[in-house]
Protein backbone atom coordinates (compact mmCIF):
# COMPACT_ATOMS: atom_id res chain seq x y z
CA UNK A 1 0.00 0.00 0.00
CA UNK A 2 2.85 2.39 0.87
CA UNK A 3 4.52 1.85 -2.52
CA UNK A 4 1.19 1.98 -4.32
CA UNK A 5 0.24 5.37 -2.86
CA UNK A 6 3.79 6.66 -3.46
CA UNK A 7 3.98 5.51 -7.09
CA UNK A 8 0.54 6.67 -8.25
CA UNK A 9 0.75 9.99 -6.44
CA UNK A 10 4.06 10.72 -8.16
CA UNK A 11 2.76 9.63 -11.59
CA UNK A 12 -0.46 11.66 -11.36
CA UNK A 13 0.63 14.69 -9.32
CA UNK A 14 3.67 15.61 -11.44
CA UNK A 15 1.86 16.35 -14.73
CA UNK A 16 -1.03 17.93 -12.80
CA UNK A 17 1.51 20.13 -11.00
CA UNK A 18 2.97 21.25 -14.34
CA UNK A 19 -0.51 22.14 -15.64
CA UNK A 20 -1.36 24.02 -12.43
CA UNK A 21 1.94 25.94 -12.63
CA UNK A 22 1.06 27.01 -16.19
CA UNK A 23 -2.35 28.08 -14.88
CA UNK A 24 -0.64 30.18 -12.19
CA UNK A 25 1.33 31.99 -14.88
CA UNK A 26 -1.68 32.35 -17.20
CA UNK A 27 -2.80 35.75 -18.43
CA UNK A 28 -6.45 34.63 -18.01
CA UNK A 29 -7.36 36.27 -14.69
CA UNK A 30 -10.27 33.97 -13.59
CA UNK A 31 -8.17 30.85 -14.29
CA UNK A 32 -5.21 32.34 -12.43
CA UNK A 33 -7.43 33.22 -9.44
CA UNK A 34 -8.99 29.72 -9.25
CA UNK A 35 -5.59 28.00 -9.53
CA UNK A 36 -4.01 30.28 -6.90
CA UNK A 37 -6.96 29.62 -4.56
CA UNK A 38 -6.55 25.84 -5.02
CA UNK A 39 -2.79 26.04 -4.29
CA UNK A 40 -3.46 28.25 -1.24
CA UNK A 41 -5.98 25.74 0.20
CA UNK A 42 -3.81 22.68 -0.48
CA UNK A 43 -0.62 24.20 0.92
CA UNK A 44 -2.36 25.92 3.82
CA UNK A 45 -4.11 22.89 5.33
CA UNK A 46 -2.52 19.67 6.61
CA UNK A 47 -2.61 16.58 4.41
CA UNK A 48 -4.09 14.65 7.33
CA UNK A 49 -7.07 17.05 7.43
CA UNK A 50 -7.48 16.75 3.64
CA UNK A 51 -7.55 12.93 3.89
CA UNK A 52 -10.21 13.08 6.61
CA UNK A 53 -12.23 15.64 4.64
CA UNK A 54 -12.18 13.60 1.40
CA UNK A 55 -13.14 10.31 3.09
CA UNK A 56 -15.49 11.47 5.86
CA UNK A 57 -16.54 14.97 4.72
CA UNK A 58 -17.40 14.59 1.03
CA UNK A 59 -20.01 11.83 1.64
CA UNK A 60 -22.12 14.55 3.33
CA UNK A 61 -22.60 16.06 -0.15
CA UNK A 62 -22.99 12.56 -1.70
CA UNK A 63 -19.45 12.28 -3.11
CA UNK A 64 -18.25 8.92 -1.87
CA UNK A 65 -14.80 7.45 -2.52
CA UNK A 66 -13.64 3.97 -1.48
CA UNK A 67 -10.74 4.15 1.01
CA UNK A 68 -7.90 3.72 -1.46
CA UNK A 69 -9.32 6.14 -4.04
CA UNK A 70 -10.00 8.71 -1.29
CA UNK A 71 -6.38 8.49 -0.14
CA UNK A 72 -5.03 8.73 -3.68
CA UNK A 73 -7.33 11.67 -4.53
CA UNK A 74 -6.21 13.62 -1.44
CA UNK A 75 -2.52 12.84 -2.01
CA UNK A 76 -2.59 13.79 -5.71
CA UNK A 77 -4.36 17.10 -5.06
CA UNK A 78 -2.01 17.95 -2.20
CA UNK A 79 1.24 17.08 -3.95
CA UNK A 80 0.17 18.65 -7.26
CA UNK A 81 -0.12 21.99 -5.44
CA UNK A 82 3.42 21.70 -4.08
CA UNK A 83 4.78 20.54 -7.43
CA UNK A 84 2.99 23.46 -9.11
CA UNK A 85 4.86 25.97 -6.96
CA UNK A 86 8.16 24.22 -7.65
CA UNK A 87 7.58 24.14 -11.42
CA UNK A 88 6.34 27.75 -11.44
CA UNK A 89 9.61 28.81 -9.83
CA UNK A 90 11.51 26.75 -12.39
CA UNK A 91 9.70 28.27 -15.37
CA UNK A 92 10.07 31.81 -14.02
CA UNK A 93 13.82 31.36 -13.51
CA UNK A 94 14.39 30.80 -17.24
CA UNK A 95 15.71 33.96 -18.85
CA UNK A 96 13.47 35.56 -21.49
CA UNK A 97 16.50 35.56 -23.81
CA UNK A 98 16.12 31.76 -24.12
CA UNK A 99 12.71 32.23 -25.77
CA UNK A 100 14.01 35.01 -28.00
CA UNK A 101 16.98 32.88 -29.09
CA UNK A 102 14.57 30.04 -29.97
CA UNK A 103 12.55 32.47 -32.11
CA UNK A 104 15.71 33.57 -33.94
CA UNK A 105 16.46 29.90 -34.63
CA UNK A 106 12.90 29.57 -36.00
CA UNK A 107 11.88 26.95 -33.44
CA UNK A 108 8.14 26.58 -32.89
CA UNK A 109 6.58 26.73 -29.40
CA UNK A 110 6.66 22.93 -28.94
CA UNK A 111 10.34 22.66 -29.96
CA UNK A 112 11.25 25.60 -27.73
CA UNK A 113 9.58 24.00 -24.70
CA UNK A 114 10.79 20.41 -25.25
CA UNK A 115 14.33 21.07 -26.48
CA UNK A 116 15.34 24.23 -24.58
CA UNK A 117 13.06 25.23 -21.70
CA UNK A 118 11.90 21.97 -20.08
CA UNK A 119 15.40 20.38 -19.82
CA UNK A 120 16.61 23.52 -18.00
CA UNK A 121 13.52 23.60 -15.76
CA UNK A 122 14.00 19.94 -14.82
CA UNK A 123 17.59 20.63 -13.78
CA UNK A 124 16.47 23.61 -11.68
CA UNK A 125 13.55 21.87 -9.93
CA UNK A 126 15.05 18.41 -9.33
CA UNK A 127 16.43 19.13 -5.81
CA UNK A 128 13.08 20.58 -4.69
CA UNK A 129 11.13 17.75 -6.30
CA UNK A 130 13.50 15.35 -4.53
CA UNK A 131 12.55 16.82 -1.15
CA UNK A 132 8.86 16.39 -1.95
CA UNK A 133 9.43 12.79 -3.12
CA UNK A 134 11.10 11.97 0.21
CA UNK A 135 8.23 13.66 2.08
CA UNK A 136 5.78 11.59 0.04
CA UNK A 137 7.40 8.33 1.21
CA UNK A 138 6.90 9.41 4.83
CA UNK A 139 3.47 10.99 4.31
CA UNK A 140 2.14 7.73 2.87
CA UNK A 141 1.87 6.54 6.49
CA UNK A 142 -1.05 8.97 7.01
CA UNK A 143 -3.45 6.64 5.17
CA UNK A 144 -3.97 4.72 8.43
CA UNK A 145 -6.47 7.41 9.56
CA UNK A 146 -8.98 6.22 6.97
CA UNK A 147 -8.38 2.55 7.74
CA UNK A 148 -5.94 1.55 5.01
CA UNK A 149 -3.35 -1.07 5.91
CA UNK A 150 0.04 0.43 5.17
CA UNK A 151 3.53 -0.21 6.47
CA UNK A 152 3.10 1.78 9.71
CA UNK A 153 -0.24 0.19 10.50
CA UNK A 154 1.28 -3.29 10.04
CA UNK A 155 4.06 -2.29 12.44
CA UNK A 156 1.53 -1.05 15.02
CA UNK A 157 -0.49 -4.28 14.80
CA UNK A 158 2.65 -6.40 15.19
CA UNK A 159 3.83 -4.24 18.12
CA UNK A 160 0.48 -4.62 19.92
CA UNK A 161 0.40 -8.36 19.26
CA UNK A 162 3.97 -9.11 20.36
CA UNK A 163 4.28 -6.34 23.01
CA UNK A 164 7.65 -5.20 21.67
CA UNK A 165 9.05 -2.18 19.81
CA UNK A 166 10.99 -4.35 17.33
CA UNK A 167 8.28 -4.14 14.60
CA UNK A 168 8.34 -0.32 14.71
CA UNK A 169 12.13 -0.32 14.51
CA UNK A 170 11.86 -2.57 11.42
CA UNK A 171 9.26 -0.19 9.94
CA UNK A 172 11.73 2.67 10.49
CA UNK A 173 14.47 0.68 8.75
CA UNK A 174 12.17 0.00 5.77
CA UNK A 175 11.29 3.72 5.49
CA UNK A 176 15.01 4.60 5.63
CA UNK A 177 15.70 2.03 2.90
CA UNK A 178 12.92 3.42 0.67
CA UNK A 179 14.16 6.98 1.17
CA UNK A 180 17.76 5.92 0.45
CA UNK A 181 16.65 4.33 -2.84
CA UNK A 182 14.74 7.50 -3.79
CA UNK A 183 17.72 9.71 -2.86
CA UNK A 184 20.06 7.53 -4.96
CA UNK A 185 17.77 7.70 -8.01
CA UNK A 186 17.35 11.47 -7.61
CA UNK A 187 21.14 11.98 -7.40
CA UNK A 188 21.55 10.00 -10.61
CA UNK A 189 18.89 12.14 -12.29
CA UNK A 190 20.61 15.33 -11.10
CA UNK A 191 23.89 14.03 -12.51
CA UNK A 192 22.19 13.17 -15.81
CA UNK A 193 20.86 16.72 -16.17
CA UNK A 194 24.07 18.35 -14.97
CA UNK A 195 25.26 18.92 -18.55
CA UNK A 196 22.82 21.87 -18.71
CA UNK A 197 24.98 24.61 -17.16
Amino acid sequence: MTLNIFFWTLILATPLGILVSLGEMSKIKPLKWVVNFYVWIMRGTPLLLQLIFVFYGLPIIHIVFPRYQAALFAFVLNYAAYFAEIFRGGFQSIDQGQFEAAQVLRLNRWQTMTKIIIPQVIKIVLPSIGNEVINLVKDSSLVYVIGLGDLLRAGNVAMARDVTLVPLVLVGVIYLLLISICAFILKRLEKHFSYYK
